[in-house]
């Protein structure tokens, strides 16, 4: 008895703790509508000059309804740099799209006829990211095979010939994969 009300007490002192935690989640400094990060008291610095080349590889699709997860991952990795002191023209980012998440890359128009018309709730995002120099890279491979062709792309996406070889190309220009 003693042992569980310890661990109810333990319990209760960290709910608060939790409860603020989350509520120093914000958004931006560079995208004010998704990206929230909070900021974090780092043993590990960033030294002055830092230039981050990385590149995601995105085969999942977003949850129904929801805008692709990764998406937003990139566009937190942006604001928290940016918010840590990085010049955002020192943040090169790309995503290789392969599999299913694919179809997160359609149009509105082209995402709205296999959803009733509905708008593709990862666009918004695709087109705030890429306005910021991230580079977005579809596999040729798997767009032939799901049957996506160039014009159903939200503008700006590229197509590669396959995400092998985008990640191949991207790691000879010095990106590191981010896992």
């Amino acid at each position: 008895m003693r042992k569980l009300l310890i661990a109810a007490t333990l319990a209760s002192l960290a709910l608060p703790a939790t409860a603020n935690a989350a509520d120093t989640f914000i958004t931006g400094p560079v995208f004010t509508e998704f990206g929230p990060v909070t900021s974090v008291e780092a043993d590990m610095t960033i030294p002055e000059g830092t230039e981050f080349r990385i590149e995601f590889d995105m085969k999942q699709p977003a949850d129904e309804g929801q805008p692709n997860r990764k998406l937003e991952s990139m566009a937190r990795f942006i604001n928290m740099h940016v918010a840590a002191g990085v010049p955002e023209e020192n943040i090169h980012l790309a995503v290789v799209v392969h599999g299913k998440a694919s179809f997160d890359l359609l149009t509105d128009e082209a995402w709205g006829k296999g959803h009733d018309g509905a708008a593709n709730p990862s666009s918004a995002m695709l087109t705030q990211l890429m306005a910021h120099g991230v580079q977005v890279i579809l596999c040729g491979q798997a767009a032939a095979r799901l049957g996506i062709a160039k014009e159903d792309l939200v503008p700006g996406v590229e197509m590669a010939l396959s995400a092998m070889t985008a990640h191949a190309l991207l790691q000879q220009q010095g990106y590191t994969l981010n896992p």
